[in-house]
């Protein structure tokens, strides 16, 4: 079976167990200012999975896109990637684990074809010291299952990953208990650190073996949770259920819920019985291609081609989810992978302009199942392109003038000159010493950031008017700017007409930052007409309400829908204004205020304060109420 082949079996056998399947997320959350990045299929759920009731139903399953920028250094390896896929199915206090442990057994060993003798399993061990019982359950019904497929599995206690690695696997065994690091779920992580009133429980973790002789650097003994590389983890089912309600002390649920998560890309791995996940599908013609371009073979050059590969398909998605490079929050990551990816392909002694190649190869690979990125394609290969060209002058004046100024050694005085004169990113600095086997990086940072602050201290600017990232609360401030954003975007689409799109958006106590798509400046005009409209509205003091309706009846009604076909089967639709004067009408989650005219309190007005530019075709405007 092909990556592809595997995403629609699951999805499918899913469907037939009554579970709902429903779009993916988008990689950057909305409303969350915690992360920047949608880094686990759970993560898009867990209103939901803390009590939220979910307009779909109570089975839920889908194929979640997540990026986690803190993989970027672990990449190169033939397991890490920033960017995979993630196969979920949840049961919000339906079935529990009678159901979810035989039918993720018949998926991987009847569906995908996977030999039961090489998959193991773990469980969790308990914690007494809070109530918290051993799951004796899941690991009995894992037990029988094997049995039933002619398979020996004995279970057997571990504790902790350091006692894994002391005593190893006896023969027969199959079934592990691991401690609360390994095998209990919380948003604080073990038992111990679970935040008092949220949810959490035991779970129970798949892993294929991948038959590797065991490498005695990484533990005296090879176990499931071992580093070596023999097993790959592949899933994860968790059992929500208890709650935390006081320090130490934990309830059982009413209504336990099920969250299950299979990486996509490592069971395709299995399936191929072959732990480089750059051999599959999704992954090998990226590869191709980049054998072809540089004329130079993956074998010898695996690290640089997994990097390229990687970092190219993560920043396309983040390109068809709106994210544009800066040097801020999702664009300075998005950058980053950009550039990271240009100075391998240096390595691979690729020295002229790829991206697009490459671009195309990402997308052909994703247009059946994904067609947002196929109908992204010329836009992507624009904004790709674009930074491919300002990033390779730096990229050959920067490595030319790092031979120059660096010999010895590498110092913070020399990175910041780099930084500040070149504009050579301070990432690769760090990378070209270690590659080049330059060393008293010990105190670089510690140098570079003085001379940082002595510049910052120059500009009359930089310490006024830094506004705080991201959605930082449902304050009533917030609440004031998120209504309107809502009216900016209408009185926009009334001075432009109704092509112009949102295409991100984000929501301080200060201010509020709307991304739209235009390709020229806004003029003087077209800036107070704008202005002047919001006002209007503000001080016409229209009702803000909400419904919820059937998405394909949101979008007929005419609410604006920033994502199209990939909301769910229910969306919530604000409406502000009523009967001929209905302002806006838009699909969102919110939170909103009451009214309009709570936004003209302390005769306040809104005022747009900055319009620019932020990628080719796209403005952005910062606006407040003062």
């Amino acid at each position: 079976m092909t990556a592809d082949d595997i995403r629609r079996a699951y999805l499918d056998f899913f469907a037939q167990r009554d579970h709902v399947v429903i779009p993916h997320a988008k990689l950057v959350p909305e409303g969350d200012p915690t992360t920047l990045f949608t880094g686990s299929g759970m993560q898009p759920m867990i209103p939901y999975l803390l009590g939220e009731p979910y307009p779909d139903g109570q089975r839920i399953a889908n194929s979640q896109t997540c990026l986690r920028a803190q993989d970027i250094e672990e990449v190169g390896d033939n397991r890490h990637t920033t960017f995979f896929e993630m196969l979920g199915n949840w049961s919000l206090g339906d079935f529990f684990k009678d159901e979810q442990i035989p039918w993720i057994f018949e998926f991987l060993t009847e569906v995908v074809g996977l030999d039961p003798a090489k998959l193991y399993i773990t469980c969790f061990i308990g914690a007494p010291e809070y109530g918290i019982e051993k799951d004796v359950q899941a690991a009995k019904l894992w037990q029988d299952l094997f049995k039933k497929a002619g398979v020996s599995a004995e279970i057997a206690d571990i504790g902790s990953e350091a006692d894994g690695y002391k005593r190893g696997i006896k023969p027969d065994e199959r079934i592990f208990y691991y401690d609360g690091d390994k095998n209990w779920w919380s948003r604080g992580g073990n038992p111990e650190h679970t935040p008092i009133g949220d949810p959490c429980g035991p779970d129970s973790e798949m892993f294929y073996d991948f038959g590797i002789p065991h490498d005695p650097t990484f533990g005296k003994y090879c176990h499931p949770n071992c580093d070596c590389g023999r097993f790959m983890e592949i899933g994860n089912n968790v059992f929500m259920t208890y709650k935390k309600v006081t320090e130490g002390k934990f309830e059982r649920l009413a209504k336990p819920n099920v969250d299950h998560g299979s990486g996509l890309e490592r069971i395709a791995a299995a399936v191929i019985n072959n732990p480089d996940v750059f051999k599959i599908s999704l992954l090998e013609p990226i590869i191709d291609k980049l054998e072809m371009l540089s004329g130079k073979k993956y074998d010898s050059n695996a690290t640089a081609m997994r990097v390229i590969a990687d970092h190219l398909r993560a920043a396309v998605f983040l390109a068809t989810d709106g994210v544009r490079p800066s040097n801020k929050e999702q664009g300075y990551v998005m950058r980053r992978l950009i550039r990271r990816a240009m100075r391998f392909a240096f390595d691979l002694g690729i020295e002229q302009n790829f991206l697009e190649e490459i671009i195309l190869v990402i997308i052909n690979l994703y247009a059946i199942d994904f067609p947002e990125v196929k109908n992204m394609c010329r836009e992507t290969i624009n904004i790709l392109a674009k930074e491919e060209n300002a990033f390779r002058q730096t990229l050959r004046k920067g490595l030319k003038e790092f031979k120059k100024v660096v010999t010895d050694g590498l110092t913070g005085n020399e990175i910041f000159l780099l930084y500040d004169t070149y504009g050579f990113p301070i990432e690769l600095s760090i990378e070209e010493a270690f590659r080049r086997n330059i060393t008293v990086l010990d105190n670089w940072r510690e140098q570079f950031d003085a001379r940082m602050t002595k510049q910052r201290e120059r500009s009359q600017t930089a310490a006024k008017g830094v506004f705080k990232g991201g959605l930082g609360g449902h304050t009533m401030q917030h609440k004031k700017y998120h209504t309107a954003t809502h009216l900016l975007q209408s009185a926009l689409r009334q001075v432009f007409g109704n092509q112009l799109h949102q295409h991100g958006s984000n929501i301080t106590e200060e201010r509020l930052r709307f991304d739209f798509n235009l390709d020229r400046k806004m003029t003087l005009a077209e800036i107070t007409e704008t202005e002047n409209l919001v006002n209007s509205w503000i001080t016409k003091d229209l009702p803000v309400s909400f419904r919820e309706y059937p998405t394909k009846k949101a979008l007929d009604m005419g609410a604006i829908g920033p994502f199209g076909e990939r909301y769910g089967e229910m969306v919530k639709v604000y409406q502000m204004g009523e009967g001929n004067q209905i302002a806006s009408l838009e699909i969102c989650g919110g939170p909103h205020v009451e009214h309009t005219g709570v936004l003209a309190e302390d005769d306040k007005k809104f005022k747009i304060i900055k319009e620019e530019a932020i990628a080719a075709g796209m403005r952005r405007i910062k606006a407040v109420l003062q």
